[in-house]
């Protein structure tokens, strides 16, 4: 199949992340991929790295129309059997033609973006339902879960990071915001001086987050890392994997822990309540609530046998439910039904 994918999207973000590791796995799977991006080096450079043809538009706005050129030309140069756009704006940039028209919805999205979609792809049985709700024929749109992989980087040195012998070191991956929690996830560890936090992520709210730390007085114990594309270096080296969000539509970095083997916090947000399995692949607690939070990485941290437990059921969901091979075969599948 050819295949086109198309995003504006940010410079980091987690929708971004899954953009690259998607479409280079359906290159790597064998089929012929294209794309058309916001001008991004380092995405540019790894969509090509790994056999994608990238060209680059602006997406300035929905009425932009050196982008809607650009993506035109592209389709009259690709001729792709599938379009697939990520997001609202992409997909209102749709462009007509023979293909196929997709859309990935990872979010709540207002539906009047997707009007030029044929098929929604969404990434939870509740975007599925939002959808529906909204007037969305239920013969078109299916449910795909995204995939989350291992990458090769080597564990941290703990010590030269400022971590004591027998702390317990707490890690999430997240954009710098407000809907995330980290201030929750601050206040929950401030009494606690054996847990430090590590914090991968970039975000409008990095400044009020270094201030909170400050005035919790454990500033010494949290580290801002800024957006990372190695993040397997900080899973491997981390005792617990924390997601305190307050809105989570999915939630990678649940499939993240259990990839990595690391036991799972999480807050009962509409992702992980969806996925996970509280005290069987992971704890749940109450979103936006200090206590709770705390309890649960107290009871994490001083019952090894639980966390051993949690972690290893969350690998064999992963392997049965969350790999790259299941996504992609999921997508190629859908493709092949939306072509006959």
């Amino acid at each position: 199949m050819r295949i086109l994918s198309i995003i504006a999207g940010a410079a980091n973000g987690g929708a971004e992340t899954f953009f690259v590791n998607l479409t280079s796995a359906l290159a790597a799977a064998g089929e012929t991929c294209s794309t058309v991006i916001r001008p991004n080096y380092h995405r540019r450079a790894t969509l090509e790295a790994n056999g994608v043809w990238v060209s680059e538009a602006p997406f300035y706005s929905f009425m932009d129309c050196y982008t809607k050129n650009s993506i035109c030309r592209m389709v009259t140069k690709f001729q792709p059997d599938i379009v697939l756009s990520y997001m609202s704006r992409a997909s209102a940039f749709m462009p007509e033609g023979t293909h196929v028209k997709v859309a990935r919805l990872g979010g709540l999205y207002n539906l009047d973006h997707f009007l030029n979609c044929e098929h929604l792809i969404c990434i939870t049985e509740g975007i599925r339902r939002y959808v529906i709700d909204h007037g969305w024929p239920n013969d078109r749109c299916s449910v795909i879960y995204n995939f989350a992989e291992c990458d090769k980087t080597a564990a941290l040195d703990r010590a030269a990071l400022g971590v004591p012998e027998g702390a317990k070191v707490i890690f999430t991956p997240s954009r710098l915001h407000r809907v995330k929690g980290l201030d929750v996830l601050m206040r929950a560890i401030a009494d606690q001086t054996q847990i430090h936090l590590w914090i991968a992520g970039s975000g409008p709210e990095k400044k009020l987050l270094k201030k909170l730390s400050i005035e919790l007085g454990i500033s010494d114990r949290v580290t801002f890392f800024g957006w990372r594309s190695d993040t397997g270096a900080f899973f491997r080296s981390c005792d617990i994997v924390a997601l305190p969000s307050r809105y989570e539509p999915f939630g990678t970095v649940m499939l993240e822990a259990w990839a990595y083997g690391k036991p799972l916090i999480s807050t009962d947000t509409d992702g992980p309540v969806e996925f996970v399995c509280n005290g069987i692949d992971g704890l749940i607690v109450t979103k936006d609530e200090v206590n709770p939070l705390r309890d649960a990485l107290l009871l994490m941290i001083q019952d090894n046998e639980l966390a051993n437990r949690l972690s290893k059921a969350g690998s064999a969901r992963h392997a049965a439910e969350f790999s790259k091979f299941a996504c992609v075969t999921n997508y190629t599948t859908l493709f092949q039904k939306l072509l006959r």
